[in-house]
């Protein structure tokens, strides 16, 4: 049997076609031969510099047999057995989708092969012709969102690549993606928020559905999944533990909620306390808000973004999203003083700095009132002295 030869190890030639060839050893197959990666140019000068490079890139680096594999072979693979073991449903399904912006574009070329110019290319042309579903306002364009959240899957698709030994860089890193570009948060203002919760007084219903929504500000799936094991009616504490979504057959799917810090627990206001207390005096259902058709099964999500959507309409109230409540909830509560560590812990935000930078443009309004006060209060000084 032959010496297996040790990684780095290499070697330069001239070939037949008069170009220069150099070589070295970049890993080995499961009987011992080795894996070499080659580089080309006309001189061996000008080979040189090239083989250097090489050499570095893979320094220390041992790649598999697999490292042969097509990127589509690879996403088949690293979604079954790492993806789908250790992500959410929702989020691996969104990761199945995902993948499809790259495998029409790299899907059939060896993942060793993809360079950072490759992704680069794809993320550039994703942006530009990434959107399937045609609007007229942005027509094939896709939002800078969207590309950042493919980067991320893409980058830790390729981490795990490098950990198995397929690719020595991840070819993601060093590429140049949108910064983060939220559109501007869409609240309703005091005399819509007045006109929004008389319109709901016309929902039977639905009234106590929107108005715990508007004095909690829960995520959509959060609210759809609250039980009443979920209420401490004696400390008027309500413990958000599960989320309601939609599942892919288009049934729904119970699981847990958005985060870790999304189990959370909130103490209600008086009159959703209230409220709640009165809606189980006649609860037929584990269900705090079941289906209205099914009542064993929690309201969908689908079915109470579209309620929303006609509630507002009727009403001649901006269109805005359902997680646009959870903004007005919050917005509202920063300027009624609610401190943003408290409103964190009642959003579940990861921490309070994030809700700070979600609700800037609330924040910002609050310092220059702060520092109006400020600013009396020392000119009234000024005056006494």
């Amino acid at each position: 049997m032959a010496k297996r030869r040790p990684n780095g190890d290499g070697m330069v030639r001239k070939r037949a076609d008069g170009r220069w060839e150099g070589s070295i050893v970049v890993g080995h197959k499961e009987d011992g031969s080795p894996i070499f990666k080659s580089v080309f140019a006309k001189t061996q000068r000008d080979l040189m510099p090239k083989l250097h490079s090489l050499i570095e890139e893979y320094r220390d680096v041992e790649l598999s047999e697999r490292s042969a594999m097509t990127l589509n072979e690879w996403f088949d693979y690293w979604l079954e057995a790492y993806a789908k073991p250790t992500l959410k449903p929702n989020t691996y399904r969104g990761y199945v989708r995902y993948a499809k912006y790259f495998r029409e574009r790299l899907g059939d070329k060896p993942i060793r092969q993809i360079t950072r110019t490759d992704v680069q290319r794809a993320y550039n042309d994703i942006r530009r012709n990434g959107r399937r579903r045609l609007r007229d306002e942005k027509g094939t364009s896709l939002s800078d969102s969207m590309v950042r959240s493919l980067h991320m899957m893409l980058h830790n698709c390729m981490n795990a690549a490098v950990s198995a030994h397929l690719i020595p860089r991840n070819p993601t890193e060093g590429t140049t993606i949108p910064k983060t570009n939220y559109a501007p948060k869409k609240i309703l203002n005091d005399a819509q928020l007045d006109t929004f919760m008389q319109a709901i007084e016309a929902e039977p219903m639905w009234y106590d559905f929107f108005y715990t929504e508007i004095t909690t500000g829960l995520r959509l799936g959060e609210i759809c999944g609250l039980q009443w094991e979920d209420l401490n009616e004696e400390t008027g504490r309500l413990h958000v533990r599960r989320s309601v979504s939609r599942a892919s057959g288009g049934g729904l799917q119970i699981g847990e909620t958005k985060t870790e810090t999304g189990k959370r627990t909130i103490l209600l206001p008086p009159s959703t306390l209230h409220l709640l207390k009165e809606r189980k005096k006649t609860a037929m259902t584990e269900w705090i808000f079941p289906s209205l058709l099914q009542p064993e099964k929690p309201v969908s999500p689908h079915t109470a973004y579209h309620r929303l959507k006609l509630i507002l309409k009727q009403a001649g109230l901006p269109d805005i999203r359902f997680h646009d409540l959870r903004h007005t909830f919050a917005t509202h509560a920063l300027v009624s003083g609610v401190d943003a560590k408290t409103l964190s812990g009642i959003l579940g935000h990861t921490n309070a700095s994030f809700t700070l930078d979600t609700y800037t443009h609330v924040t910002t309004d609050m310092q220059k009132n702060a520092a109006g006060i400020v600013g009396d209060f020392m000119d009234e000084l000024m005056k006494e002295e």
